[in-house]
């Protein structure tokens, strides 16, 4: 806007200054022939007199002289009846044709000579003949003081233009300056602080848009508040019935079943006491982790394998996980990473039929981390719906907000997730975690060829998996 503003403003004043300059220009140009001619036409009437009272040669070149310009001027006599003979006084610089036409015409007439023009001015002798006075008009002369005065036109057309860019600046900076706040609130409002605001100054448009957009970031953190206490008292009223699922767990007694399920319940209590602790003060549960901060992922598939592993073998259902013997370090926090994994395996529980397969597979790429979650069900119709948030399958107890959590776990980390297919003959649930947490923080060019890399080399770990994922249904 700024720069549009100095350009429209540069394109009218130059148009302006071109208009009125160039016709003033040529205006002084032909006021100085006029003035050039004017002050020749004087020294041929000063001759006049003098040449209607004698036309003899030395009173003649006396008077020429005392026009003071016996070098430019020229007096040519012609012959008259009573046979005194033609004279020429001066340097003559017309030609002999034009002289003979003005003296035929009657009246003043100018013409080209080299270096110059001249004037011819006819005047009447007492003998009845027609003289003619020659005054030459250098070019210097015509042109005297014209370089001089389109100087100054061209001097102040630049200084107009000058002053009308610095002036069409700083008004771009005046409306440019709010709207830049303005953009770079919105910046940081979207980025998560949402203490930004924007002064309420500039223009009367700039400034309404500054107090529509405090007013909606103010109405936006009164909303999250709200949402905030809302979560904190919906999580507090579970107490009660984990306080009897905690009692009647502590009477099971001993035995596998019974401690699983008190190490559930357990569970349970830390994570409702980690929702109101989280939305009591106002930090997101999921965050991007800092170097050296995260989990490892083989640890956490191994612990939550452990934990559905008893339920498989009550419904008999056969599982397998792979690629978890050696540490795989990824950017998200342990109990993010885990409730992912438990809404996965949570689905392949609830919506397959008792003694259905299912696999955990973990893949440690150069700097990404596949954790493929597959089972042996009917599958998804339809994926896209079932990556929308809130879109649960229409069951009892479903939500819609389980694969939405493993979607915000990976793309946190710049990853995504994908549903397709599995080798098992049901549904397969992608994850894509980028081990270094670039994609999520870079931008510009650099972040676009970044993930431009990462694309060639999912696709290069995808057909990987795939490759050994047949080849294990195979053998």
């Amino acid at each position: 806007m700024r720069w549009a503003l100095v350009k429209v403003c540069l394109a009218v004043t130059a148009m302006v200054v071109v208009a009125f300059a160039v016709p003033l220009g040529l205006v002084i140009k032909e006021m100085a022939r006029d003035r050039a001619f004017s002050r020749a036409e004087r020294e041929a009437a000063a001759i006049a007199p003098a040449l209607s009272i004698t036309t003899d040669r030395e009173q003649l070149e006396r008077v020429v002289a005392s026009a003071g310009s016996d070098d430019g001027m020229a007096v040519h006599i012609p012959a008259d009846g009573a046979g005194a003979a033609a004279l020429d006084l001066g340097r003559q610089r017309a030609s002999d044709e034009d002289i003979a036409t003005v003296r035929k015409l009657g009246r003043a007439s100018t013409t080209g000579a080299p270096g110059g023009s001249t004037l011819l001015q006819p005047t009447a002798l007492s003998s009845g003949e027609v003289a003619v006075v020659e005054v030459y008009v250098p070019e210097s002369e015509v042109s005297n003081g014209v370089a001089t005065a389109w100087a100054v036109l061209a001097g102040v057309g630049v200084l107009l233009v000058v002053g009308s860019v610095a002036v069409a600046d700083r008004l771009g900076v005046r409306m440019v300056r709010p709207a830049r706040r303005l953009v770079e609130s919105a910046h940081e409002l979207g980025e998560g602080q949402l203490g930004a605001r924007v002064p309420e100054k500039g223009p009367k448009e700039l400034r309404l848009a500054a107090v529509a957009f405090n007013a909606m970031a103010d109405q936006v953190v009164q909303l999250l508040a709200n949402e905030r206490e809302l979560a904190a008292d919906l999580s507090h009223r579970l107490r009660t019935p984990l306080t009897v699922l905690r009692l009647n767990a502590a009477s099971l007694g001993d035995g596998p079943a019974a401690e699983q399920t008190r190490a559930a319940v357990e569970q349970l209590e830390r994570e409702v006491d980690t929702i109101i602790r989280t939305a009591r003060e106002a930090k997101p549960r999921t965050a991007a982790a800092g170097p050296g901060a995260g989990c490892d992922a083989a640890e956490v598939v191994r612990e939550r394998m452990a934990f559905w592993s008893a339920l498989a073998e009550d419904e008999g259902r056969k599982w397998r996980v792979a690629g978890v013997e050696r540490p795989v370090r990824i950017p998200v926090a342990r109990a993010d990473l885990a409730a992912a994994l438990d809404a996965l395996l949570g689905n392949v529980f609830r919506h397959t039929a008792e003694g259905t397969a299912f696999a955990v597979d973990v893949h440690n790429g150069e700097d990404a981390v596949i954790v493929l979650v597959s089972d042996a069900g009917p599958g998804i119709a339809d994926p896209k719906a079932a990556m929308a948030r809130g879109r649960g399958s229409g069951s009892d107890g479903s939500t819609g907000l389980g694969l939405d959590i493993v979607r915000r776990l990976a793309e946190s980390t710049g990853g995504d997730v994908r549903i397709g297919s599995s080798v098992l003959g049901g549904t397969e649930v992608r994850i894509w975690i980028q081990s270094n947490g670039a994609g999520a923080r870079d931008g510009g060019a650099a972040g676009r060829k970044g993930h431009r890399g990462a694309s060639v080399r999912r696709r290069k770990l995808t057909r990987a998996l795939s490759a050994r994922g047949q080849s294990r249904v195979s053998s």
